[in-house]
Parts: structure tokens; C-alpha cells; sequence
């Protein structure tokens, strides 16, 4: 593929993320993507077949997550920061936030949630050793949103943006590292010990 198909793909999938995770799925045109995207309906057509085609790649979490989850337990807080920092440089958007928008919606949407627990939480939880590993996953899963959801927030000129991928990861790391780890062997005086039975 050449850069130039590349970059009209690109196109076409950043302008179907905002149209399918904005407006019911019904509402939503190949036309109007196309005019988002600077592309003919055509050329939409070509690449992805039909609407429900591009809407399937657009609730394609997988590709994320194989980048996010490329590192062993140990290492994965500080991967998944530095990850999800390249990710966003590299397509022009953040890779999970678009589930945010499907939130309270019951359309085709649905569709966008069913596939993150699937391709994002349950994967993770599959990875974590110890306690309450759905728990944790789902805990990990909301704080990368909430980094996406913080950098978009407060771009283009916000701290984040100025700040190396390098340092975000020693601030936001340990947090996800800590959920990650499960807390082995710390205990929270404020917990009741049980003593046994």
C-alpha cells in the first residue's frame, strides 16, 4: 500500500471513529464520512465494502491491544503508557477512547463495548496473577482511558503534550503497576484481618 492509500485510509477510519461513536449508527452516511475525510464514497466502498464493513473495523479493538499488552507483568504499567502515548502520535487519536462515546447508547454501538471487555478487559484479566484479576482489568482499563480522556483534554499546548513520553510514564506508571501487581503482600489497616476459621 502506498503512503498516499495509507493516508487516505487512515482518513476514512479517523472520520468513521467520530461519526459512529457520536451519532446512531443509522444516522451515519459513507457520504458524510467521505466529506469528513476528504475522500469520494467510492473510494470508502473500495477499501471497506460497505458501512457495516467500515463499522466493524472501527470496533476493531484488537491492534491496540496487541501493542498494549506486548510486555510480561512486570514491565506492563510502564509499557502501556509509553504505548498508549506512541499510539495516539501514530493514528492521530487515541487507540480506546472511542468507547467512551458509546456509553448509555443501545444501537449497533453496543457493539463498541462488547468488543473492548472482549479484546481489552478480558485479555488483560487473563494476564494478571492473583486476586480479583476482572477487577483489576477493568480498574487498569478506566485509568488508560482516563490518561486518553487527559490528553485530549488539553491539547494541543496542555503539560502532557509538553511533557516526554519518558516522565508520564514515571508519574502514571506505578498507579497501574500497583493494579497490576494485585497488592501482593500489602494490606490496608483499615481492613479487618481475618483470623483463621
Amino acid at each position: 500500500m502506498s503512503t498516499a492509500e495509507e493516508s487516505g485510509r487512515d482518513a476514512i477510519v479517523r472520520a468513521a471513529r467520530r461519526a459512529f461513536t457520536l451519532r446512531p449508527y443509522a444516522e451515519v452516511t459513507l457520504r458524510g464520512i467521505a466529506a469528513d475525510a476528504g475522500v469520494s464514497p467510492s473510494l470508502i466502498v473500495k477499501r471497506f465494502g460497505s458501512k457495516e464493513g467500515l463499522f466493524n473495523t472501527v470496533a476493531d479493538f484488537q491492534p491496540a491491544a496487541d501493542a498494549l499488552f506486548a510486555a510480561e507483568p512486570a514491565a506492563l504499567g510502564r509499557h502501556l503508557v509509553l504505548t498508549m502515548v506512541r499510539l495516539r502520535d501514530e493514528l492521530r487519536g487515541d487507540p480506546l477512547l472511542r468507547v467512551v462515546f458509546s456509553l448509555g447508547i443501545d444501537d449497533e454501538r453496543t457493539l463498541l463495548r462488547e468488543r473492548f471487555r472482549e479484546q481489552v478487559t478480558a485479555r488483560l484479566a487473563a494476564l494478571l496473577a492473583g486476586a480479583d484479576p476482572e477487577l483489576r482489568a477493568e480498574l487498569i482499563a478506566g485509568q488508560l482511558l482516563g490518561l486518553g480522556a487527559t490528553l485530549s483534554l488539553h491539547r494541543p499546548d496542555g503539560a502532557g503534550t509538553r511533557t516526554r513520553p519518558g516522565r508520564l510514564a514515571d508519574l502514571y506508571a506505578p498507579g497501574l503497576q500497583g493494579l497490576i501487581d494485585g497488592g501482593a503482600g500489602r494490606h490496608d489497616p483499615r481492613e479487618p484481618v481475618s483470623v483463621g476459621g
